[in-house]
């Protein structure tokens, strides 16, 4: 059989094709699919963020070392 000995490793070989190309299947899929952010998290991030440039300005003031 394609000189390959033995039937696992044909089916090996057959299944990682497979699976490639599922992987390249679903990546053209879902490929601009955004992900749906609410208001709340939305929220939530620029308040992380705000929070990280104000440490950063301390930080930044402190010794100038980060």
């Amino acid at each position: 059989m394609l000189g390959l000995g033995d039937f696992s490793v044909f089916a090996a070989y057959v299944l990682c094709i497979l699976s490639a190309i599922l992987c390249v299947v679903y990546g053209i899929v879902n490929w601009n699919k955004g992900g749906n952010v609410s208001p709340e998290e939305a929220a939530e991030e620029a308040r992380w963020e705000a929070e990280e440039k104000k440490i950063d300005s301390e930080l930044s003031g402190a010794g100038g070392e980060l």
